[in-house]
């Protein structure tokens, strides 16, 4: 068999299974053969290491890890790619393939079958349209994993790598750097997958915190005033907190001022530890 990165081997792979691209599911295979071997010796693969990946696509990166974790477990939703990853993983005995949903997986209950007490991390060329609910997933259920290294359309990965206080910064920024710090680390062109998409990647690097980033006395309402901000960034902060918390605009205001944050900001302008104060704030009004 040829190299996986090698579009020829792909093709004649593909057409021998009569494998058609499922464009719903994000299906684009890399064919640039530098990439998957710098995201498995970024990602945290070693022989005393185990990997979880999330959409292995044909195992053109399962393979490489495959060669450096001492085991791999491979998430991937669509059935049709099992009688292929078992033709491409078959000198591979270190790699289990479940054909599951990751976002309906028990994720916990694999990772504790699977790796035991091995150091777990995660490592994916992740199709666009679950990006953020697959990152957020990982990094909600505390999982036990040390870091998670994956390859996402490049105005995601800037927008999850961005820095909060900046334009760039969404919800999705803080809630990334509550939990995790993130790291960009290299650019992927659009033309090193097959078929190409429309966008330029990026993989990067999301390295857990072992506590969150800021402390708040309840973690729900420091999400729920993120949301509420960035819900409609346009607003000033007590306009979008107001409508977006169902609170009058004097109470709103009220709580930015416990907070010491001002009303006229917009949520983009905010730092981490801006949106704990409000979020203790909100917990101080509804003791009363």
């Amino acid at each position: 068999m040829g190299a996986l990165s090698d579009i020829r081997t792909i093709q004649e792979i593909l057409s021998r299974h009569h494998f058609t691209f499922s464009k719903a599911m994000g299906q684009n295979f890399l064919i640039n053969p530098s990439v998957c071997p710098r995201m498995a010796q970024m990602g945290g693969a070693a022989p005393d290491a185990g990997v979880l990946e999330i959409g292995p696509g044909i195992g053109v990166l399962t393979c490489e890890l495959a060669q450096r974790a001492g085991k791999v477990v491979a998430v991937e939703l669509d059935k049709r790619l099992l009688p292929v990853l078992e033709e491409t993983l078959h000198d591979y005995s270190n790699v289990t393939v479940i054909n599951q949903d990751v976002m309906k997986a028990d994720l916990a209950g694999i990772i504790k079958k699977e790796f035991g007490k091995m150091d777990v991390y995660v490592c994916a060329n992740l199709p666009y349209y679950i990006t953020s609910p697959v990152i957020m997933r990982l990094l909600e259920e505390r999982l036990p994993i040390k870091a998670i290294t994956v390859m996402v359309q490049k105005e995601a990965a800037e927008r999850l790598c961005a820095q909060p206080g900046t334009r760039q910064a969404g919800a999705v920024t803080l809630a990334v750097r509550y939990y995790a710090e993130p790291v960009r680390l290299f650019q992927v062109s659009r033309g090193s997958f097959y078929p190409a998409p429309h966008v330029d990647s990026a993989v990067i690097q999301l390295n857990i915190r072992q506590t969150p980033a800021v402390a708040v006395r309840q973690e729900k309402l420091f999400f729920q005033a993120v949301h509420a901000a960035f819900a409609q960034r346009r607003k000033t902060l007590l306009n979008a907190l107001s409508s977006g918390l169902g609170l009058a605009k004097e109470q709103a205001g009220g709580i930015l001022s416990r907070a010491n944050v001002s009303a006229g900001l917009r949520a983009e302008q905010l730092t981490l530890e801006q949106f704990a104060a409000i979020a203790d704030a909100m917990d101080e009004f509804w003791e009363k």
